[in-house]
């Protein structure tokens, strides 16, 4: 037997998931919260399983969330045009889908990219204070 559950964080950062084909909803604080009540009520469903056919399976699908070309400037403190221009020259994540609206990323995708990004900046400018005060 198995059963399964979407999963997604929720515009006030908590997190969500739903059976599908159950009427079950369970909630969390964060992702690993959620992901234990997605596990107490997958036993719930499966009380009596015989594991003679295999063992139980509980497979969840984990939403990410998404932004677009104006979310993501403003993550990155950057004007719409800059992201246009790193994302033309292959300089910024792959969106995970081109709309007739626009492009959208995973949320995490630009995060990551953003951090790594500053860092370089700021190596950057170390190594340029160094080489000037030579």
């Amino acid at each position: 037997m198995s059963v399964a559950f979407r999963m997604r964080q929720e515009h006030d950062g908590r997190w969500r998931a739903v059976a599908e084909g159950h009427p079950i909803e369970v909630t969390g604080r964060d992702a690993r919260e959620c992901v234990r009540n997605v596990h107490k009520a997958a036993l719930s469903l499966m009380p009596a399983v015989s594991w003679e056919s295999g063992p139980p399976v509980v497979f969840v699908e984990v939403l990410p969330k998404l932004v677009g070309v104006a979310e993501a400037a403003e993550m990155m403190g950057w004007d719409k045009r800059r992201v246009a221009t790193y994302v033309k020259r292959g300089a910024f994540p792959e969106p995970l889908a081109e709309l007739a609206g626009g492009r959208v990323w995973a949320r995490e995708d630009v995060v990551s990219f953003r951090d790594a990004f500053r860092a370089r900046q700021r190596g950057r400018g170390r190594s340029r204070r160094r080489t000037g005060s030579d």
